[in-house]
């Protein structure tokens, strides 16, 4: 087994793109110089090296692809090629013309262990505008045979090649060549729905004025229709500039999202890498049911696809070549995350204002408890308001103090009522409360410090059983406030508390987005400088359930801290995205998030962060953590998301609603995770 530490065994793969120096119709000196980029890439651990098409006597011959001398020097540079390969530990694609059946065609040659294991040829060849193909080549279609004798050595030939590298799950590799994927049923399509994974590009695609940007677009829209990673490399330096300019473009794009990109019109050779993980591209294909339909609908073609095995065994690579961001739920780019903010806000808004459409209410009720959520929901009410044309004062809140309560969350609370002109109330729970524990025969009814679960749940109750019946005597409905997060850990009173609402704005939203959304609010200006003051006093305030009293220190700031009990919402979110959007086992979770959390002076942060929340943690912090999520998340959390009530899908990371992404049964056990976790734990110590 592979190290804790190294890329493939998490399912993740090193590729690189390579775009060489070439000579025109100089065989010799373009295969050293494949021989030379190639090394260096199996050098740094990748498995697949991609190059540009015709690279190996140059693209820009014309008419001296008809010269028999040119066609001899080729195929004795990728004999040079090939017997170099044997001490490579990868997959090389390099682009060749080769002669067959009597004519010429356009090729992709895969080479791996000293070996031709397949050759590609070109299915569309470009005959306009400044390109004339088919004066030279012909296309794949015509071809008879589907083998190629290639120096000497008999192997597979056609567009319908699948390379499936069976020691590392989840690579299979399929080829083609330029001006296939400009077409509106490009080969790799049918390729990805016969199980590639990796889909190749090899090009020579001259540039002109925004073709990068096409081209760009083509290599994220494929990745994405076709749930794939998708190479593409681009002749540079080197090539004829009679009539045309090279600009040396490589792409390594995954899912529809770019995960690197060659300089363009640069003077030196060039090797791009990306760390694939295909473990990701083959969890969402499964849970992609038009992705299935596809392949039933093509199966009698996707049958004649070939799969031709391929032993390449992996190298030990330590560090990671991919970018893991810290909140997979929050963009770092702050014109990306305020867009998102944009979104998440106006669907919360929105959700709300047809919610009390369909319920014919021109009221709500919410609790505030000076808290982000609360919060969030008190503005997203406001507005909803406004967007109906009603007073906001029809946006009924309520602060509730209990035993716990601080100074500065009650201060909060009513400067925030205040500040948004809603109609301001309070309700002290305590009187009814202790009413309960005294029916109840609690300790705390009569006064003394026993402060359990069930003195906890009581204010919860208490509180929602308030709004409730507010809600009825208003003909209102009552605001959910609980976000994603709290509703993964189960960190919500069930039924008569927190866990119940008439509508849930927050119920898809996690809890470090709606940090993001408060800051967003503020930057927008819309609700003015007062309030803006006092939604920084809110972000600046501990997490806390504010169920227990403080024993000493007064009561000014919250006593309980949520985080201490429950976990960092920063790893509670992490672990969150990835193990129900992707179903990632516990140890690659930990492994991606030692990557995004292990050193808080790398990577880049979200813009308005606070210092003291840029944060690292080790390995061990990590893992105890996670334990903490599995047990809470699939052992004694999920009969409360099966009764949770409507509310609107914010984000792709998924909702926990069961009429929506996850349904789960009530009675599961963690034991499995957890015991995943336990072995990791004994393997590194």
């Amino acid at each position: 087994m592979q190290p804790f530490s190294s890329i493939y065994r998490h399912g993740l793969a090193r590729l690189a793109v390579a775009i060489p120096a070439v000579r025109i119709a100089e065989p010799a000196f373009n295969a050293e110089r494949t021989i030379a980029l190639a090394r260096r890439a199996a050098a740094e651990g990748a498995i697949l090296v991609l190059f540009p098409e015709l690279g190996i006597s140059a693209y820009s011959n014309d008419d001296l692809f008809q010269q028999t001398t040119l066609l001899d020097a080729v195929e004795h540079a990728l004999q040079t090629i090939v017997l170099a390969s044997q001490t490579m530990n990868a997959i090389l694609l390099v682009g060749a013309p080769l002669r067959h059946e009597g004519r010429l065609f356009n090729c992709a040659v895969a080479i791996a262990n000293g070996h031709i294991i397949g050759v590609t040829p070109k299915s569309y060849l470009p005959n306009y505008r400044e390109f004339y193909e088919k004066r030279h080549f012909a296309a794949a279609r015509d071809a008879i045979g589907d083998t190629i004798r290639v120096n000497g050595q008999h192997v597979p030939f056609g567009t319908n090649l699948i390379y499936d590298v069976a020691t590392i799950p989840g690579l299979a590799i399929h080829v083609e060549i330029c001006e296939d994927l400009w077409t509106p049923l490009p080969p790799s399509t049918f390729a990805a729905l016969a199980g590639a994974t990796v889909l190749c590009n090899l090009s020579a695609s001259n540039i002109t004025i925004g073709k990068a940007d096409y081209r760009r677009a083509l290599c994220m829209s494929q990745s994405a229709r076709a749930i794939a990673a998708y190479l593409y490399s681009a002749a540079g330096l080197g090539e004829s500039t009679t009539d045309l300019a090279w600009d040396g473009h490589a792409l390594i794009c995954e899912n529809g999202e770019l995960l690197a990109e060659s300089r363009r019109f640069c003077d030196d050779e060039q090797i791009i890498f990306a760390d694939v993980d295909l473990e990701r591209l083959q969890q969402d294909r499964m849970r992609q049911t038009s992705f299935s339909d596809c392949i039933r609908d093509y199966l009698a073609y996707l049958r004649q696809m070939r799969r031709i095995p391929v032993t390449i065994n992996p190298p030990i690579v330590n560090d990671l070549r991919r970018t893991i961001a810290r909140f997979p739920f929050v963009p770092n780019d702050p014109a990306t995350r305020d867009e998102r903010c944009y979104e998440a806000y106006n669907i919360q808004v929105h959700g709300l204002i047809q919610r009390m459409r369909s319920a014919r209410v021109e009221k709500v009720v919410i609790g505030v408890s000076g808290g982000l959520d609360s919060t969030q929901a008190l503005i997203v009410a406001s507005r909803a308001m406004d967007r109906l044309g009603l007073p906001r004062q029809n946006v009924l809140a309520y602060t509730m103090p209990g035993f716990a309560t601080s100074n500065q969350t009650r201060r909060n609370a009513h400067a925030l009522m205040a500040a948004l002109g809603v109609s301001a109330n309070e309700i002290d729970i305590r009187p009814s409360a202790l009413q309960m524990l005294r029916d109840l025969g609690h300790p705390a009814g009569e006064g003394e410090p026993m402060y359990d679960v069930t003195f906890e749940n009581v204010q919860a109750g208490e509180r929602t059983s308030h709004l409730f019946r507010l809600a009825n005597y208003h003909n209102a409905i009552v605001i959910g406030t609980g976000d994603l997060s709290e509703l993964a850990l189960g960190w919500c009173t069930y039924g008569v508390g927190d866990q119940m609402a008439h509508y849930n704005v927050n119920a898809s939203v996690p809890k470090t987005l709606i940090q993001h959304l408060i800051r967003y609010i503020i930057r927008s200006g819309e609700l003015g400088e007062t309030a803006n003051r006092v939604l920084e006093s809110i972000l600046a305030t501990e997490i806390s359930p504010e169920l227990v009293p403080a024993a000493a220190n007064g009561d000014d700031k919250p006593a309980q801290r949520t985080e201490e009990i429950i976990g960092p919402y920063a790893l509670q979110d992490f672990n969150l995205y990835y193990i129900t959007r992707y179903g990632f086992r516990p140890s690659k979770v930990a492994f991606l998030a030692l990557h995004a959390w292990g050193d808080a002076s790398a990577g880049e942060w979200p813009e308005g962060l606070p210092a003291n929340e840029r944060r690292s943690y080790d390995l061990p912090t990590i893992l105890h953590w996670l334990k903490v999520f599995v047990y809470r998340f699939f052992q004694i959390s999920q009969f409360k998301r099966s009764a949770m009530p409507n509310g609107p899908k914010v984000g792709s990371g998924g909702s926990l609603s069961p009429r929506g992404d996850w349904r789960a049964p009530s009675d599961s056990s963690a034991a499995t995770w957890l015991a995943e976790i336990e072995r990791l734990e004994g393997e590194v110590g």
